[in-house]
């Protein structure tokens, strides 16, 4: 395994995408950003710019390109949506290095297998070592250089070259081996993140949202657990330090569209309102019918998703929850 990597590759221009890639060059790593087309890839290159990140200029070590580019990769990190990451993992399949680390900075489960996402690239990219990362990572803090932490898990890749490549002053890494805890936590945190946005939304106080935060960490933990994870990683960055982050900024996507929602606004059209992709509401679904498989129960993903998807009125599903049976807290 190698000591450090050579250079890096992010596929994926999206706001995060585009922060691991500045981040990456600015601790001097040559990093390629993949664009979607050879024009994405030449106005990127010509303004050393990205429109998702105003403010921010590319790095002497950053350069734009595209697939063809990624052969020279010792390091590949996918930073794209979830519903696409299957999809883009089999088109550069063909163009990566036979011996490149493959790292995945998605936060998602699967809709239809409810696969974490390193089994999707597992799957799509044999033969490669993988790795994941996620923690409380907003992107405009980690661009602007805000001190912050996040957790990079692996069973087969170099833990040393990915420390050295992420870890600066500013971003300090943590590891771990718990893959599964570590994608679990930072997808599911994205759906009580939109619950918490609610909470906002409907200016229901501190208390409720504590309490919200709360049993949403204990019922995301239990179907991270019965998927394989470790109850302890939820007690870390990757889950409460990720959820803390996702339900209380204002930058948070997920927290906005839980805001939204309460506002009396549809899905499509905060969605739309948002610009980008809020993971959550995509998660939820995906999170519901894995917990059906392994047999776990998820009141608050559940009232969500009849709230987002089946037309349910928000402030019944805040009734419907408060009126459960009480019971033995742990």
């Amino acid at each position: 395994m190698p000591d450090a990597f050579q250079q890096a590759a992010v596929i994926g221009v999206t706001a995060w995408g585009t922060t691991l890639a500045v981040h990456l060059a600015r601790r001097g790593l040559p990093t390629l950003l993949i664009a979607r087309s050879e024009a994405e890839a030449a106005t990127l290159q010509r303004e050393r710019r990205s429109p998702r990140l105003t403010g921010v200029v590319f790095p002497e070590q950053l350069t734009a390109g595209t697939i063809e580019d990624l052969r020279t990769a010792d390091l590949v990190c996918f930073a794209v949506p979830s519903h696409t990451l299957a999809a883009n993992a089999s088109t550069v399949a063909g163009a990566l290095r036979g011996d490149a680390t493959i790292l995945s900075a998605t936060k998602g489960i699967d809709r239809e297998t409810g696969r974490r996402m390193s089994e999707l690239l597992g799957h799509a990219l044999p033969g490669h070592p993988l790795a994941v990362i996620s923690g409380p990572n907003l992107s405009r803090e980690v661009v602007e250089g805000l001190p912050g932490s996040t957790v990079i898990a692996t069973r087969d890749a170099s833990i040393a070259a990915l420390r050295g490549a992420f870890h600066s002053r500013a971003l300090r890494v943590y590891t771990s081996e718990d893959v599964a805890g570590v994608e679990f936590g930072g997808a599911l945190k994205n759906v009580i993140a939109i619950a918490g946005g609610m909470v906002d939304g409907f200016q229901f106080g501190n208390n409720a949202k504590a309490a919200l935060l709360t049993r949403g960490l204990a019922e995301i933990t239990r179907l991270g657990v019965a998927g394989g994870a470790q109850a302890m990683t939820f007690q870390g960055l990757a889950g409460i330090g990720d959820l803390i982050a996702t339900s209380y900024s204002p930058l948070s996507r997920n927290r906005r569209l839980g805001a939204l929602i309460a506002d009396g606004t549809t899905l499509d059209d905060a969605l739309a309102q948002l610009g980008e992709t809020a993971e959550g509401a995509t998660t939820i679904p995906a999170a519901l019918r894995l917990a059906a498989r392994l047999g776990v129960e998820m009141p608050i993903t559940e009232g969500l998703q009849r709230i987002l998807y089946e037309g349910a009125a928000p402030l019944a599903e805040v009734r419907a929850l408060m009126e459960r049976e009480p019971r033995s807290e742990h």
